[in-house]
């Protein structure tokens, strides 16, 4: 057996059993990449893939326990090459950093200068996307970081570790009738009056959307939500132009910058949200990873966080740590 058989294996798995999408990642030929396998369980001696024809349906029962070793033995040999990276270059490298556009938007900027003055050889990449994919590019050690509010700490693997919280905001135009309430007054609204008027929000898979739907649905209450998008600007541009009235996070909104619209503060309503940067657990992460992680939230020390990870390992589950 070798590492280039493991690879195929490993790959075929994260392909969703695709044979030829596997070889396309790996730069081969579809029939290389079955013979391989099939050397491989015949070396083995079990098989490893279920099969209809020659299509690759999933894994057996003792494929199962074969994909964990072949995972924890690939992730090793990666750990090899980024302890060596980190001795022989340990200010240089590449850092992929995942996240919604909410984080790349308003989070993100405050630190990345900081970062960049601090390892100007570093390469930097961000991967914007929902929680789920940024969980899965983690996972896949396609990034090095996710940074999200929704699903990362729910994801088997993953250590993820609070950096902040925040709650939602109510934007409206300055001659909307909302926007005539003081900010005590609006820690005063209820979900009824926000529902006589439509409603520009989040997609489902951002920024509390869930907290919001079931709010309302708690009380009985449909809203007309007329325009669902992925990040705050797009909801402020179309609050802007009039088609309602917006729900977006917190973090999203700034009176110096976001001066034709004015912020009602709804935390009351829609509850109290913590953000999470989460990192695979077992994978060795350079220094400058930590460095990022502190820079994020400055309880997040090299030992917090590897308290975090070995928690992960020990456990198989998310470590519990107390929310900020």
């Amino acid at each position: 057996m070798n590492l280039q058989q493991f690879r195929f294996v490993r790959e075929t798995i994260r392909r969703n059993f695709n044979l030829t999408e596997a070889a396309r990642a790996l730069f081969t030929s579809q029939p290389g990449v079955s013979k391989a396998i099939i050397e491989f369980e015949d070396e083995l001696g079990i098989k490893i893939f279920e099969r209809h024809g020659k299509r690759i349906k999933g894994l057996t029962k003792p494929g199962q326990s074969v994909a964990q070793v072949i995972d924890r033995i690939m992730r090793e040999v990666d750990n090899l090459k980024k302890v060596s990276d980190e001795f022989a270059r340990r200010d240089e490298g590449g850092l992929v950093i995942a996240c919604t556009h909410a984080q790349a938007r308003y989070i993100l900027p405050k630190v990345i200068p900081a970062f960049r003055k601090r390892f100007p050889k570093v390469r930097l990449s961000l991967a914007e996307g929902n929680p789920p994919h940024l969980a899965r590019l983690v996972l896949h050690e396609h990034a090095d970081v996710a940074i999200a509010t929704e699903t990362l700490a729910g994801t088997p693997g993953l250590a993820a570790l609070p950096v902040y919280s925040w709650e939602h905001v109510v934007v409206v135009r300055p001659d909307h009738p909302l926007a005539e309430l003081t900010s005590k007054q609006a820690r005063s609204l209820s979900l009824e009056q926000l529902a006589e008027y439509a409603i520009v929000t989040y997609d489902h898979a951002f920024s509390g959307r869930r907290a919001i739907d079931e709010r309302f649905a708690e009380h009985g209450i449909t809203p007309d939500i007329v325009l669902e998008a992925i990040d705050a600007d797009v909801i402020k541009t179309y609050v802007d132009v009039g088609l309602g009235i917006g729900i977006i996070a917190g973090m999203a909104f700034d009176p110096r910058r976001d001066k034709g619209l004015v912020g009602l503060p709804v935390g009351h309503l829609f509850g109290t949200h913590v953000t999470r940067v989460a990192v695979k657990s077992g994978v060795f992460l350079r220094d400058y990873v930590y460095v990022l992680l502190e820079m994020l939230a400055p309880e997040l020390t090299r030992e917090v966080v590897q308290e975090a990870i070995d928690a992960t390992q020990q456990t198989g589950q998310q470590n519990a740590l107390p929310e900020k």
